[in-house]
């Protein structure tokens, strides 16, 4: 979930690709110069402070209730430099991902592309031994992005599950169910609620669950941010071979790149996303903050016994704490339908060509059941909330954020500009390095806390 959901928590936004011929000012080379900014029609286009907002709530979810967590695998000092990395490098990624896929609009002259068209053309008018492969990168982006909903959402399953148990254990003691019954109990509102097809009906949810978290952030910060006397839980630095969890963590909380594309393609003034200061560069210093922050705080209340959720230390004894859990659980549920939104949409299309029209509606229950299914089966699979979060983080979040926007800069500078003493290429391996590092050992300390847990 990023939050981010995630999810990471955000909201499906409408995409818009126009193509267009119609000349511009420049000419280079006898070819008049494309400029993609001045041929995008886009019906209700959104302004530069709206665009900032919207950025910032894809990227404040319910990862930043997570960050606390993290830190604990680092300690105080690592996690506060390491937060600082990952908001550096996941913004860089973002600035490469927008700023090639102008580019090859430009090139296509074409007025905006989505974030799987960017990658298919980049492939599809790069080196000419990787044209073949357009196709399958395109079905690697989609698949990417489905992969990186159904992970987040399966976060969004354990974490309802274990405020519901919080909630229910204190409200009926005599009642006690495992954090797993509870994902059982789950499934059919959730193969309910994520029948709604249209987004246009997601949009009551989607506010209904924006005010939720805004107050259960309100009432968390309320508990976090008081009483913080006993620092001897605390660590400064923690033992090195956990530090892998934080950075699958942090960037499972960060990471939105689904979502820029979007943004940034119904912007009424594009030219201000990028650059600086730009709504990129300030929502990610904001968000980075909010984090480090928050993630502090959380540990330094709570020390070594935070959870998965920051929600999940507050008191179960106390009437506003307890309004907070329930918040939080209302308001993932209703996010759990709207990041189903995107995958089912992706599959969808994918499948729907090989089955008869008769049967589409049918298809669509059967796809969108399967798909729930899939998600609460993972979270009974890893029910701990602090695990799966690292595991979708290190393998779905990364690959999205991380890997994707790297390899489309190099195969699109290939031919092109690499820059002086191919600065980009050695930029990018070192990039690589480091998705290959979170990818690798993000799994292993994830899977080896899991088999040690639940062996």
């Amino acid at each position: 979930m990023n939050k981010n959901s995630s999810n990471t928590s955000t909201d499906p936004l409408p995409m818009q690709s126009t193509s267009t011929l119609n000349i511009t000012e420049k000419e280079v080379d006898g070819q008049e110069e494309y400029n993609p900014f001045e041929h995008r029609h886009v019906t209700h286009p959104t302004s530069t402070l709206g665009s900032f907002f919207h950025l910032l709530k894809s990227s404040l979810g319910s990862g930043l209730l997570a960050m606390p967590a993290a830190f604990k695998h680092t300690g105080l000092i690592p996690g506060c430099f390491g937060t600082v990395l990952v908001g550096l490098i996941a913004t860089h990624c973002v600035h490469i991902f927008v700023s090639t896929s102008r580019e090859i609009c430009r090139q296509c002259r074409v007025s905006s592309y989505t974030y799987t068209e960017t990658c298919e053309n980049v492939f599809k008018h790069g080196p000419k031994k990787l044209r073949k492969y357009t196709q399958f990168v395109r079905h690697f982006v989609d698949y990417a992005m489905a992969g990186v909903c159904l992970g987040g959402t399966s976060v969004y399953v354990i974490f309802i599950a274990s405020s519901l148990k919080d909630i229910i254990d204190y409200l009926s003691p005599s009642h006690t169910f495992t954090v797993k019954e509870y994902c059982g109990f789950l499934l059919m509102p959730l193969i309910l609620l994520t029948q709604v097809r249209h987004l246009k009906f997601l949009v009551p949810f989607s506010l209904l669950a924006n005010i939720c978290l805004l107050f259960t952030f309100i009432i968390t910060c309320y508990y976090t941010f008081s009483d913080l006397h006993d620092f001897s839980k605390v660590k400064l630095v923690s033992n090195f071979v956990e530090w892998p969890l934080f950075l699958s963590t942090a960037i499972f909380a960060m990471e939105g790149i689904n979502v820029v594309m979007p943004v940034e393609n119904e912007m009424k003034r594009p030219e201000h996303f990028l650059g600086c200061p730009g709504v990129l560069n300030i929502t990610m210093i904001l968000v980075a903050t909010l984090y480090a922050v928050v993630g502090v705080f959380g540990y330094l209340k709570y020390g070594d016994e935070i959870k998965g959720s920051v929600t999940l230390n507050l008191p179960q004894d106390e009437i506003l704490a307890l309004s907070a859990k329930v918040m939080v659980a209302i308001a993932v549920y209703f996010t759990y339908c709207l990041q189903m939104y995107a995958p089912m949409d992706i599959i969808w299309t994918r499948m729907k060509g090989s089955i008869k029209q008769k049967f589409h509606s049918l298809g669509q229950i059967l796809l969108r059941t399967f798909s729930v299914v899939l998600t609460v089966v993972m979270a009974v699979a890893v029910p701990d909330l602090e695990l799966l979060i690292g595991l979708v983080g290190a393998i779905f979040f990364s690959t999205l954020g991380l890997f994707i926007p790297i390899v489309v800069e190099s195969v699109h500078k290939w031919e092109r500009d690499m820059g002086r003493f191919k600065f980009i290429l050695w930029k990018n391996t070192f990039l690589m390095i480091f998705y290959l590092l979170v990818l690798f050992s993000g799994c292993y300390s994830a899977i080896k806390e899991i088999i040690i847990r639940y062996s």
